[in-house]
């Protein structure tokens, strides 16, 4: 029989942390990493626009990110710091408008725009005629392209800067090209004061080649059974498609400094990059930036502007409130350590009181054990306090009780009649209530069918009959002891 092992299991996460060794590079540990999350009602479009923002910021974002309608933002800073998260990318959705807020954790600033449009992914690759997407492009981290955003301003400043901190930086002495297989651009447009955000994938493909020739090269081989000789193939520009066919230009070759992957990219040779968009697009324009997470100073607004003296009342307004949280919060600190303080009060009185009552029950079976000794005890003490001897009647003991006084049943003395309990119906417990038994014909309760007449024949104006048990009648007035005979019916 196997020995089974002892231990606790590795996951599934710890098994791919271990056998990785880039997991434990220092450079990955110091990376910005990101949260990208929706609060509030969005809808299922804007959902899928976070999944798609976490996409193009992979690797270093959690891509499984699950987010409960009771979390606060309090929750994604209290656990930024042990995951080593830098920023937060937050999307909401209101009557007016997609809105979306990068902010820098801990402690900001947090930059609010407004998305003006936006496409999915879905939509973007839904427009190519031959997709370029793959699992081993999302392995490594985009690389970053700003676009007219060197300008005069501290707002165009913050905006770089925050873009250029949500990536990675690049050491171009390490750097290797097989890694960069995505490209995220961020452009200004001054005439519309917007920004645009596209993601492309980059190829590298090899120049000085004929169409045929590329694509005998590729790693899928062509169909050539319709031609008699290699050479009619290579000539007549392999069957490629104009899409294929991307003219290259100047602007887009370049000489290799290392081997890239793919046929034909050897170093030191003249190779074209090609981009293709993988989306999503994304139309924003920069609304305001706040000094603190969410909250503080605004620093600048897009359409709101105020003066130095509005500024002043509204700084002096935050601080007021700041003071009021802050005595608040001291109070109910206050409220809490007395409220802690009467409890262990409570507690001490409560188990002295339980203590008390342990002794007292230990005590009591002590003196029912030895009943000579607590009396010897009194008598001791009673000694020291007067100076003299007491009575022998005084110290009985404690064993010995005095039995209660019984009286002989024989002698007992009926509780005698109270005056005020009339001979009738209250002092004959065997005495029927009056009941009506139809319309002139009154009788007794429980007698059916006695009559008036015969109740009172011959026996008087002052006299009365009872029914007891087993149908004996009874003379409760006017005679001494019962009638014989039973009642007729």
């Amino acid at each position: 029989m196997a020995r089974k092992k002892s231990g606790k299991r590795k996951g599934k996460a710890a098994k791919q942390a271990k056998q990785n060794p880039e997991y434990e590079r220092e450079d990955l540990k110091k990376a910005p990493h990101t949260f990208v999350i929706a609060r509030g009602k969005v809808g299922n479009n804007v959902g899928q626009l976070v999944k798609d923002v976490r996409r193009v910021m992979e690797p270093f974002t959690a891509s499984n990110l699950k987010v409960r309608k009771k979390n606060i933002l309090k929750d994604f800073v209290a656990v930024a710091g042990p995951l080593g998260v830098t920023h937060l990318v937050i999307f909401t959705k209101t009557d007016k408008g997609v809105n979306m807020k990068c902010s820098r954790l801990p402690r900001g600033p947090t930059l609010s725009f407004k998305v003006e449009n936006y496409s999915l992914c879905k939509d973007v690759l839904s427009t190519l005629k031959r997709q370029q997407t793959y699992a081993s492009q999302f392995q490594h981290s985009p690389l970053l392209v700003l676009n007219n955003l060197a300008r005069e301003g501290m707002h165009f400043k913050l905006m770089s800067t925050m873009f250029q901190n949500m990536f990675p930086s690049i050491n171009i002495h390490r750097l290797k090209l097989n890694t960069i297989k995505r490209c995220v651009l961020f452009t200004y447009d001054p005439d519309t004061n917007m920004v645009d955000f596209r993601h492309y994938n980059i190829k590298v493909v090899p120049m000085g080649m004929s169409r045929g020739v590329k694509k005998l090269l590729q790693s899928k081989v062509p169909n050539l059974k319709k031609y008699e000789d290699v050479s009619e193939y290579i000539l007549g520009g392999g069957n490629l498609s104009e899409s294929e066919a991307e003219p290259d230009g100047d602007q887009n070759e370049v000489d290799l400094p290392q081997q890239v992957a793919g046929r034909g990219n050897e170093a030191s040779q003249k190779s074209a990059i090609r981009l293709t968009e993988i989306g999503p697009r994304l139309r924003l324009q920069l609304v305001k930036i706040e000094e603190g997470l969410c909250e503080g100073d605004i620093i600048f607004h897009q359409f709101v502007t105020k003066s130095a003296k509005q500024i002043e009342e509204l700084k002096e307004r935050r601080e007021e409130k700041k003071m009021i949280k802050a005595q608040r919060k001291a109070e109910q600190n206050e409220n809490v350590k007395k409220k802690e303080q009467l409890k262990e009060e409570n507690k001490q009185r409560s188990l002295a009181g339980i203590k008390r009552k342990q002794t007292a029950a230990e005590n009591t079976a002590v003196n029912e054990e030895n009943p000579d000794d607590s009396s010897d005890d009194d008598t001791k003490y009673y000694k020291q306090e007067v100076g003299e001897e007491p009575d022998a009647d005084l110290m009985l003991s404690r064993t010995s009780k005095r039995k209660p006084f019984r009286q002989d049943s024989s002698e007992k003395r009926k509780r005698p009649r109270s005056q005020s309990q009339s001979q009738g119906a209250q002092g004959n417990r065997n005495f029927k209530k009056q009941r009506n038994e139809g319309p002139g014909k009154p009788g007794f309760k429980g007698q059916k069918g006695f009559k008036r007449k015969q109740f009172d024949d011959g026996k008087g104006a002052g006299e009365q009959k009872k029914f007891g048990p087993k149908g004996k009648v009874y003379r409760v007035k006017g005679t001494k002891g019962p009638m014989k005979g039973k009642r007729s019916r």
